[in-house]
């Protein structure tokens, strides 16, 4: 599959937030988060592996009730049911890769 990135039509799930879907296939996913600064991306959790990279700016990263300080060129592996979520500290780009494929949120661009 070869997604050329002018044609994803971006969704915006959460005030400040802009989500493209990536290539996905089989049982991976791709996903672009862009967060302008001070976006919250809410403590939620899900029943997908997810492992996530820092592409630029940083956020305060919350898993399981601990907070860290994550910048560009970090990353984190999330298991399936933990609670996670972030707040962007500047504006900032993170690649979320999710298995099985994030059913949710086809369509919800």
């Amino acid at each position: 599959m070869v997604l050329k990135y002018e044609d994803i039509i971006p969704g915006n799930p959460e005030p400040g937030i802009t989500r493209r879907i990536l290539a996905r296939g089989g049982s991976l996913m791709g996903v672009e988060a862009s967060f302008i600064k001070g976006a919250v991306g809410s403590v939620h959790k899900h029943p997908h592996e997810q492992v996530s990279y820092i592409v630029s700016g940083s956020f305060q990263y919350e898993a399981d009730g601990v907070k860290y300080i994550l910048k560009a060129g970090d990353s984190y592996y999330v298991e399936p049911e933990s609670l996670h979520g972030a707040t962007a500290l500047e504006d900032s780009i993170i690649l979320d890769i999710f298995t099985p494929q994030r059913e949710d949120f086809i369509g919800d661009v």
